[in-house]
């Protein structure tokens, strides 16, 4: 989703994609292929041996990336946003906990869990057990690194149901940690992007809507947040960016909890170094969006404002369809609901993937979350309230791509993908 913002900065990408035909190669034309870990692809990324211009800076839309050849990349002059000693924090979670506690922040309760030779007989399972009789005897075990939506992550009552994961790190696979069980309110985000100057822009907090361990819909701004709250937050968020040197879009994800005079406070759950879900409302709902913000801050432009263009912006992920191809539904939805931004990742259709997105906007929250969510619900193929689909299609009245009134009711709503704004796309991709 970068290539539109990209255009319109003037921008050129080139971008490291994992196969031909992958979203980020639908956009731009520059993609070669090849793994983020494989180190002579990323050369050949930042410095073409076939005369095209050396990339000005190597960025990221994942965080899967090597340190150790970041590090060298850095030292042979490349600039790299952002640089590994704070890209760590994101890929490692144990690492992160250590550096927030320092910096201050608050967090939930935790402690690594060793394990393999060395462990002694405070190892994982006995240090679990010993964390568990802490917290009231239940608490959330993670992975230190690779997991994200829900995956990597097991609430336990006892050291016996992650013996696997405890075998599995003995054997060499990534690190465990618990964090105390939160009972939280609901959860947060704050995105903030900085520059390497040091200039900082925050957007407004948001409420990040989960559905079994997956963000299922963003609302900003979050509802009925306090000034003084919404403000700690972004307190929070810009003091973990200039801790840690970040430079370009950081998202800080956080539990909103009663504190302990009752009014409620945050702990900081995760941290993002990129574009993140809780941010794609900012495409269409904020002044500059976290895409060409990411891309302010990389290349050291003066940051955008952050404003909200509406008093409500709601974001609803699709998540998986029955449809083949999502683009089968775009006249039902831009028919029903033509104020719709509607953004398709161009990837293919798989249970519980998020395929694409769509933002609406208004003054009456109630009636933009329906709309959003309805839309949204299209889009995976299910039917509006009172109507019947035809077959996996679309509500009576409606017309296929193709038909009459597509393109009216496309450009209502839709970034049509025939242009350098084309199609908005969900990267995961290496970025130069």
């Amino acid at each position: 989703m970068m290539a539109p913002a990209a255009a319109e900065l003037g921008v050129r990408l080139r971008v490291l994609v994992e196969e031909p035909g992958s979203a980020a190669a639908q956009v731009i034309t520059d993609a070669p292929v090849g793994a983020a870990s494989d180190e002579a692809a990323i050369r050949a990324l930042i410095a073409p041996d076939d005369g095209r211009d050396p990339a000005a800076v190597l960025t990221f839309e994942h965080e899967h990336v090597p340190n150790a050849l970041l590090t060298d990349l850095i030292e042979h002059g490349t600039p790299v946003r952002p640089g590994p000693h704070a890209l760590v924090q994101a890929q490692d979670k144990i690492v992160m906990r250590e550096r927030l506690e320092a910096l201050g922040v608050p967090c939930p309760r935790w402690r690594a869990l060793p394990s393999g030779p060395g462990a002694g007989e405070a190892g994982g399972p006995a240090a679990l057990a010993e964390f568990l009789a802490t917290v009231g005897g239940a608490a959330v075990v993670k992975t230190s690194r690779g997991g994200y939506d829900g995956k990597g992550v097991r609430l336990v009552t006892s050291p016996d149901q992650v013996a696997d994961w405890f075998a599995a790190a003995a054997a060499g696979a990534p690190a465990l940690l618990v964090e105390e069980k939160v009972p939280f309110t609901r959860e947060l985000a704050a995105l903030v992007a900085r520059r390497p100057s040091g200039e900082v822009r925050a957007w407004p907090v948001v409420e990040s809507v989960q559905r079994e361990g997956v963000c299922s819909e963003v609302i900003a701004p979050a509802p009925g947040i306090s000034p003084e709250l919404a403000h700690r937050a972004q307190e929070i968020a810009v003091t973990v960016a200039e801790g840690l040197d970040v430079t370009g879009v950081l998202a800080v994800e956080m539990f909103e909890v009663p504190g302990p005079d009752g009014e409620p406070t945050v702990l900081v759950n995760e941290l993002a170094m990129r574009p993140h879900n809780s941010g794609h409302w900012t495409i269409d709902g904020a002044v500059t969006s976290q895409f060409e913000q990411h891309l302010r801050a990389v290349l050291d432009l003066p940051l955008g404002a952050t404003d909200p263009i509406a008093p409500w912006t709601v974001m609803v992920n699709v998540l998986g369809s029955a449809f083949t191809e999502l683009t089968d539904a775009l006249p039902a939805v831009l028919s029903e609901f033509p104020e719709a931004r509607v953004n398709l990742y161009g990837k293919g259709v798989r249970p519980g993937r998020k395929l694409g997105h769509v933002n609406v906007s208004g003054s009456d929250l109630d009636e933009v979350r329906s709309r959003a969510a309805t839309a949204a619900a299209l889009l995976r193929g299910e039917p509006l309230p009172g109507a019947a689909l035809e077959g996996a299609s679309v509500p009576p009245g409606a017309t296929r791509p193709g038909g009459a009134g597509q393109s009216e009711r496309a450009s209502a709503g839709l970034r049509r993908p025939d242009g350098p704004s084309g199609r908005l796309t969900e990267t995961e991709e290496v970025v130069a």
